[in-house]
């Protein structure tokens, strides 16, 4: 009877009933940003009835299930949460001891399993960044065993904003696990620091995730992750003759630092617990027209997943996640809509993943478990918060100077009217921060797409939303939702995806990408 009643409701609420192209768009995002759906965090029933509504979607859009048994990728999860009120770490010196306050000073990592018992040395490495290939390494000649690492945030200027990123990613918990090391620190400069420490302690109190198949994620071991408030991070060099503002002028300046010991030691308990959960991706295909490249497949990508319920802002503690990203799932149905009467030469699945927000966790599976063969996939086209604030005059291309999607997509653009211009922002390194490099990984081709701002007005609204509302409660369905703003966009997209997809050729990463190295041996090479 609770399905029937769930199907009714979300049939009631479809955009199907809306005929402008616009308030179908802005109904998607209603419906997903609902309080109803308790802000989409991954694992739950509302999550769960936002899957349902965009499998309804799909199912209502006549496009093919591309599941293992239906519209539905299940996905197996494990959730840890961190008890910092019962967890506490001390910093030992010859000095003494100074414990470190929970989450004013130190906010422990939840994505990564914890180790439970806590005695380790400090040391200082610098950016912790492994890129021997690249003349860079601060692991190299340094003996991290049994040893605690702390790492300031950022890269010498000389290396690109997406080559350090992904080295802080992917490359980073597999060299600290063949050094030895058993838990690392982070600090941020907070000159660079983009959400302030008082949002993040609100960030820390949800539950971190990971896959429950240890080989597909990053870090297959237990390691001690936590953050240190860079107001109080002196403390960390108090014994080892630096001070934090040394490091940070040398960052400034984009030099390499310095790798030396701090003199301390961490020791202490950090008390976490695991359970197990399910959530799942939502596929399906749209499928081409040409018997010679119809194998072939163009996906497009955004994460259907927020933050759920946590700590109250303003009385408000459902974090609806209406532009991250209902916005996104709504441009991704609409542009469903649009191709279906395109027949179109190759195929495009739509995929609206889990846990983007737990660590591209339904991404990464997805590529690792794809429900298309893994080389029929050519090109990733994803959108993640793409922010539709002002009118869609420019587009940011993300990853556009890694492959010749570039230019399809700088065409597709100027054909519209539209602006390509590149990221104004590197050392945000978005490239590596949404579900895109998840594929990137996999050596598919890919972009993630954005509003560009045109105007110092726009700039600043775009600043001012991700200071006010950027996971927060605040990103609900009372702000100024502009659907004009969005079906521009989704105009755009939907030539990128017809470009791609009618194309002669497959989409190839240009032979100076660093990213290039992800294609498989056998994949041909531009």
């Amino acid at each position: 009877m609770r399905a029937l009643v769930l199907a009714s409701i979300l049939s009631l609420s479809s955009p199907a009933l809306c005929a402008d192209a616009g308030q179908r768009w802005l109904q998607h995002v209603k419906v997903l940003a609902d309080d109803s759906m308790e802000g989409r965090l991954t694992g739950t029933p509302g999550y769960d009835r936002a899957a349902a509504y965009v499998a309804g979607e799909f199912e209502r859009l006549g496009l093919k299930p591309a599941g293992p048994g239906g519209y539905l990728q299940p996905v197996a999860l494990k959730e840890q949460t961190v008890d910092p009120a019962r967890s506490s770490l001390v910093l030992k010196s010859a000095k003494g001891s100074r414990p470190l306050a929970m989450a004013d000073e130190l906010l422990l990592g939840a994505r990564v399993p914890q180790p439970g018992a806590v005695d380790a040395p400090l040391v200082f490495l610098g950016y912790g960044l492994h890129l021997p290939e690249n003349g860079h390494d601060d692991l190299a000649g340094f003996d991290l065993t049994g040893k605690m690492v702390v790492v300031l945030a950022g890269a010498p200027s000389r290396l690109s904003g997406s080559l350090t990123a992904h080295a802080g990613r992917a490359e980073f918990w597999s060299a600290m696990q063949r050094a030895g090391a058993v838990g690392v620190i982070n600090l941020a400069n907070p000159r660079s620091m983009g959400i302030p420490w008082a949002q993040q302690k609100l960030f820390a109190a949800t539950p971190g995730m990971r896959l429950a198949e240890p080989a597909l994620n990053d870090a297959t071991q237990p390691f001690l992750t936590a953050t240190i408030n860079p107001a109080v991070a002196d403390i960390l060099f108090e014994a080892s003759g630096h001070r934090l503002a040394e490091l940070l002028a040398l960052a400034d300046a984009g030099t390499v630092l310095p790798r030396f010991e701090l003199n301390q030691r961490l020791q202490g308990q950090v008390v976490a617990t695991d359970r197990d959960l399910a959530s799942a991706n939502i596929v399906a295909l749209l499928p081409g027209r040409d018997r010679r490249l119809k194998d072939e497949v163009v996906v497009l990508s955004a994460h259907l997943d927020h933050l759920g319920m946590g700590q109250p802002v303003n009385g408000d503690r459902i974090y609806n996640g209406a532009m991250d990203n209902a916005s996104g799932i709504a441009s991704l149905l609409e542009t469903a809509r649009a191709l279906k009467a395109a027949r179109l030469r190759r195929s495009v699945l739509f995929v609206a993943v889990t846990g983007e927000e737990r660590g591209l966790l339904g991404s990464r599976y997805f590529v690792s478990r794809p429900t298309v063969p893994a080389r029929s996939m050519i090109a990733n086209i994803n959108m993640d918060m793409y922010l539709p604030l002002w009118p869609f005059t420019h587009v940011t291309a993300i990853g556009a100077e890694e492959s010749t999607l570039g230019s399809v997509s700088a065409a597709a653009a100027k054909s519209l009217g539209i602006v390509e211009v590149p990221d104004r922002q590197p050392e945000q390194n978005l490239f590596v921060r949404s579900d895109q490099y998840s594929f990137v990984r996999a050596g598919v081709p890919a972009l993630a797409l954005k509003f560009a701002a045109s105007t110092p007005a726009q700039e600043a609204l775009g600043k001012a939303w991700l200071t006010d509302r950027y996971h927060t409660p605040a990103d609900d369905l009372g702000q100024p939702i502009e659907p004009a703003y969005a079906v521009a966009f989704n105009t755009y997209l939907v030539k990128l995806i017809r470009n791609v997809a009618d194309a002669p050729g497959r989409p190839t990463w240009k032979l100076d990408s660093f990213f290039r190295r992800f294609v498989p041996d056998s994949e041909p090479e531009s």
